[in-house]
């Protein structure tokens, strides 16, 4: 850019031609897109005036180039501090709608006798689409649910909000086959036909240890057997949310023994992007949690995120959620 410039100043110089400074505009450019400074063009300038030893006459000619440059890069730098500006004002707007999403999503862990949980969510940029929700309903069943909105931003952080509250606002534990389709008629209705929910929908039963499951199109959730020392895949499958307003939802259940886990999680962690360009998969996240069992499932999913971090790529992250029930007497 340095050598294009002096060689358009002498040109125009020599011969006077208006021409040559129609390729001023292009140097502008380049040096906008190199990130030189205003300062740095001046001093450019005058280094190339220093140089060559111009007289008056060549130096006031010389002025119509730096006048022509700054025409050009002027306009420019305008576009982009204006520009820089909108980026500021809406990654403002981002962090309001990031802090308004964590108060209205914020869910808080039950306390119950016999089982431990464990839970994280972290979004790939500001605000998250994916969802999960604990309900300790007081008489001895909790219901729980991980979510992921097909779609990203404030639509998907707005969708998500919509279902904690269509979820909260039943008053009561009931079974996820009937908590899915009444979601499922929730997001049909007010959510934008472009976007879909997966769900996982469970209600466990402290008094008989039995776990009862639905979903809606999410990733397959796992249980851990201790005494066996392996994951079994829960089977049931479902159409996502938001599709058809009468979709009806198959249930399942299952007893859960001491020490036996169920693992539920979004597929920002299966489908995670690994710096060779494979995925991580399942299975990978199934080895750690066999190998780090017998901590706490807090721990445990945080173990699972950081080895995530230290193996995944960082540009092609997605939203990420874990969710870990371990039975403990």
């Amino acid at each position: 850019m340095i050598k294009r410039y002096d060689d358009v100043l002498l040109r125009y110089i020599e011969t006077e031609n208006n021409n040559v400074l129609r390729e001023i505009e292009a140097i502008a450019d380049e040096a906008i897109r190199l990130d030189v400074s205003p300062e740095e063009i001046i001093a450019l300038h005058k280094d190339i005036i220093l140089e060559n030893q111009l007289d008056t006459r060549q130096h006031t000619m010389a002025l119509d180039v730096l006048y022509e440059m700054f025409v050009g890069y002027g306009f420019s730098y305008r576009d982009y501090k204006a520009l820089v500006q909108r980026m500021e004002r809406v990654d403002k707007e981002m962090e309001v709608a990031s802090s308004l999403q964590s108060t209205m999503l914020k869910t808080n862990i039950p306390q119950l006798d016999n089982i431990q949980i464990g839970a994280i969510s972290v979004p790939a940029h500001k605000v998250n689409g994916d969802y999960f929700n604990l309900i300790d309903h007081q008489d001895g069943t909790m219901s729980f649910a991980v979510a992921d909105v097909i779609g990203k931003g404030i639509p998907a952080a707005l969708a998500m909000s919509m279902i904690k509250f269509g979820m909260d606002s039943y008053g009561h534990s009931q079974l996820p086959c009937d908590g899915l389709k009444r979601l499922n008629r929730v997001v049909e209705k007010n959510v934008n036909q472009n976007m879909f929910v997966t769900m996982f929908y469970g209600l466990y039963e402290e008094v008989n240890h039995t776990l009862y499951y639905s979903s809606a199109g999410h990733e397959p959730g796992f249980i851990y057997r201790n005494k066996l020392d392996k994951f079994e895949e829960m089977t049931v499958r479902g159409t996502v949310l938001g599709v058809h307003p009468t979709t009806r939802y198959d249930q399942d259940e299952l007893k859960l023994e001491i020490d036996d886990m169920v693992i539920v999680f979004t597929d920002g962690v299966s489908e995670t992007r690994l710096i060779d360009g494979t995925f991580f998969e399942a299975v990978g996240l199934l080895e750690i949690i066999r190998k780090y069992k017998d901590l706490h499932p807090q721990d445990i999913v945080q173990v699972v995120y950081e080895e995530i971090l230290k193996i995944g790529d960082v540009k092609k992250r997605d939203d990420l959620t874990i969710l870990i029930i371990k039975r403990t007497k």
